[in-house]
């Protein structure tokens, strides 16, 4: 029997808008609480027609970016500049536990719904306020996005490419973890607080400065003093060792290296026949950022340039190396790690061909974990490789009926 969800029964007012909200509050849904959406009269959260499509907008439902971080809520619409929709707010705040908002330092006090007056209401309520840069402070009233906030915060300095140059990723860290995340952690933390009798709290969710306290890297460099790991190719996680690198492949798309440790780089050198190189890591003197970490790392470049993304991944994928592939979103959502769809194909492939090899006068397969047959999604089974040279193929003739690990590029 399963237990019920963890938050069953808790209830929370969300009156968020676009991404760091939502998502903060979508969390909590996933965890069994029950949240009522509240959106103003009218066009509501502008999300509705954030990136949407042709086909949503002809057929008036909301776009997918609404859809995905708004599921399983219920939602009603209350004009909280109305005396009547104020007095809406203050019974619902009443019965509620949480209340998370993210609107300006102020405006929910110039409305008279602020904490201060909902805590009269409801003592033990629990209200969350996610804004850019805190709710005091000389930058409270500054308006701001997820660029804005890692910009401050020195986060997107650390994002760069070999020139220096800042990557603007299609992640908004400061939106889902600055935001979204730390407000969750803080509402829990508040509601354990709750729960053991205490009064409800005011919790202040600034993205910036939770960006800020969560680069904890570029912070190490700092308090080493060592400004060098702190310019791309400098450090040990932004591309100053071999072994914690991206390498781009023969056919352009690239490979992650994350053989960080020892004993993950002296297995990777032992799979494309470089145990020469086993010594040449940094836990065992290598300087980081220095001369020999970046003649290596060229020379391990060209190796792996040599090869198909399909190559490495048939080579190392099911050995211990921490290499994996830099997947598509696409080729994420197809992947079994993340599609249960997609993982049940394939269990059903491998127990249908266990039950075939069972069959009288054969001797049933031992169950391989990660091993599946071809199938309709160009799943292959997966085994330990042995060790090849650059410019030869996996040596697949070892696993049954000569299959190979699972392959990407077919239907990615």
């Amino acid at each position: 029997m399963s237990s019920p969800a963890a938050l069953q029964g808790l209830r929370v007012l969300d009156l968020t808008r676009l991404l760091p909200g939502p998502v903060a509050t979508l969390r909590l849904a996933e965890m069994g609480a029950d949240v009522l959406k509240i959106e103003p009269p009218g066009a509501g959260d502008a999300a509705r027609v954030m990136m949407q499509s042709a086909v949503d907008e002809v057929a008036a439902r909301p776009g997918a970016f609404y859809r995905l971080v708004n599921r399983g809520k219920r939602e009603t619409r209350v004009d909280l500049k109305t005396e009547s929709g104020r007095s809406v707010l203050f019974a619902l705040a009443r019965d509620a536990d949480v209340l998370v908002e993210s609107f300006r330092p102020g405006v929910m006090d110039r409305l008279g719904v602020g904490y201060e007056t909902l805590r009269k209401v409801n003592p033990k309520l629990v209200y969350c306020a996610i804004t850019g840069y805190g709710s005091t402070g000389p930058f409270a009233g500054h308006p701001g996005h997820d660029i804005n906030y890692v910009a401050y915060s020195g986060v997107l300095d650390q994002l760069a490419s070999r020139d220096g140059t800042p990557v603007l990723p299609n992640f908004q860290i400061a939106d889902l973890l600055g935001g979204a995340l730390s407000a969750v952690t803080q509402i829990l933390a508040a509601l354990w607080h709750v729960a053991r009798g205490g009064e409800g709290r005011f919790v202040d969710v600034s993205m910036a400065h939770a960006s800020y306290a969560h680069n904890v890297i570029a912070q190490v460099a700092l308090a080493n003093d060592d400004a060098a790991a702190l310019q791309p190719g400098g450090g040990l996680l932004n591309g100053g060792v071999p072994c914690y690198n991206l390498y781009r492949t023969q056919d352009g798309r690239w490979l992650a290296v994350g053989a960080l440790e020892l004993k993950f780089w002296q297995t990777l050198c032992q799979a494309i026949g470089r145990d020469d190189w086993a010594e040449r890591h940094w836990s065992l003197g290598q300087a980081i950022g220095g001369a020999d970490a970046a003649a290596l790392t060229r020379e391990l470049a060209a190796i792996i340039e040599s090869e198909s993304l399909q190559t490495w991944i048939d080579r190392l994928e099911a050995i211990d190396t921490c290499v994996s592939p830099v997947l598509t979103p696409g080729e994420a959502s197809r992947h079994p790690l993340f599609n249960a769809e997609v993982l049940q194909a394939m269990m059903d492939e491998m127990s249908a061909r266990q039950t075939q090899q069972a069959a009288p006068g054969m001797q049933a397969a031992p169950f391989q974990p990660g091993g599946e047959p071809q199938g309709a999604h160009s799943f292959q089974s997966a085994r330990p490789v042995q060790p090849t040279q650059p410019g030869q193929g996996a040596d697949t003739s070892g696993a049954p009926g000569g299959k190979k690990p699972f392959t990407y590029g077919p239907w990615g």
